[in-house]
């Protein structure tokens, strides 16, 4: 069953009551904390000025529990989830509000930069203001997970969000691999890209797509969303668990020979070069990484010294070069066939 009807009108200080039993990371979801705390800031002003919100998504499962309540709570958001986080931090003095703020009803009042707590003991009518406001929730209520999933997306097409956060709610196994490979400690603490937009999970995903052709291929939206299509039909089941597990051996690799929030992990784009070579070179694991260190520290002195070309290696030009199109198939062979070499010589 599929159907989308008002929650009973309550007020944010009865949903913060409530917000333990809340999941507000379903597997479809997008990551929490994306908003800035200026962006967090600015609804709690459009609530306290009186605006109207947009509407949130909760799976409701008070109506019907069914086994997609995996964590046995009354409640999964389905869109909403950087408003609620906003509301919440902000009750929970996380988040002051804006310097400029001006409460519209009232400007003169002195509110500006304020946390909740002081709102609260020096203007509790304002404080009122928000613990009494109604959010808009709708329920959704259904036994089919692949009718959430499109939900989520259906509401949130007109948004920005990036190809792995679509991804990532989309139907199939490849989602789940994905999300599993995310979970290793590869991605939680030897990596130091920025991962708030699941750039974790859009590597993981490259990582799948290259390991099940057995080379480098294309790794671009296209190509990536086609093979989560692919994971879609029943029959392709056990080839993408046979990939998914030979990508988790290979982190477990990796795990041990990258140091926590390492330099030479700093670039998302070229996780899928190091994999190979780690994958590829099992002789000279212990080299790899002073090796890249090394490469990645002359790389960057040959960009301090760009207005001189003449100086830099070019092998090095050339690694700069494969790098700007490190999606393609061309620049991930070339930047990787470089480092291969020059690892040899190491």
């Amino acid at each position: 069953m599929f159907r989308v009807q008002a929650h009973e009108k309550r007020t944010v200080s009865w949903w913060y009551s409530k917000r333990d039993k809340i999941d507000v990371d379903p597997p479809y979801q997008r990551k929490g904390d994306i908003w800035g705390d200026k962006d967090k800031a600015y609804l709690i002003d459009s609530i306290l000025n009186e605006y109207d919100i947009p509407k949130m998504y909760f799976a409701d499962f008070n109506i019907l529990d069914t086994p997609l309540n995996t964590k046995n709570l009354p409640y999964a958001v389905v869109d909403g989830r950087q408003r609620l986080e906003a509301i919440f931090g902000f009750i929970n003095n996380e988040v002051a509000l804006n310097d400029d703020f001006i409460l519209f009803s009232n400007p003169s009042l002195p509110l500006a930069g304020l946390r909740y707590g002081a709102l609260k003991e020096r203007f509790s009518f304002v404080a009122d203001i928000l613990d009494q406001f109604n959010l808009d929730v709708m329920s959704v209520i259904t036994d089919d997970e692949n009718k959430i999933r499109d939900l989520f997306l259906r509401l949130n097409r007109s948004k920005n969000l990036t190809g792995a956060e679509l991804r990532n709610a989309m139907a199939g196994v490849v989602p789940d691999f994905i999300r599993k490979l995310t979970d290793r400690r590869f991605f939680h603490e030897c990596v130091r890209f920025n991962t708030g937009r699941r750039q974790d999970s859009n590597v993981a995903a490259k990582l799948l797509l290259i390991e099940s052709h057995g080379n480098f291929v294309d790794t671009k939206k296209k190509q990536l969303d086609r093979m989560v299509k692919e994971g879609q039909a029943p029959e392709n089941f056990d080839r993408f668990l046979e990939v998914a597990h030979r990508v988790e051996r290979n982190l477990e690799v990796m795990e041990s020979i990258f140091t926590p929030k390492d330099p030479v992990l700093a670039s998302n784009g070229l996780v899928p070069v190091i994999y190979e070579m780690v994958k590829r070179n099992p002789a000279a694991r212990d080299k790899i990484r002073p090796f890249l260190a090394d490469f990645f520290r002359e790389r960057r002195d040959a960009k301090a010294s760009r207005d001189d070309a003449t100086k830099v290696k070019p092998d090095i030009l050339g690694f700069e070069a494969a790098a700007r199109s490190i999606n393609d198939e061309s620049g991930l062979t070339t930047a990787y066939q470089i480092l291969e070499k020059r690892l040899h010589k190491f």
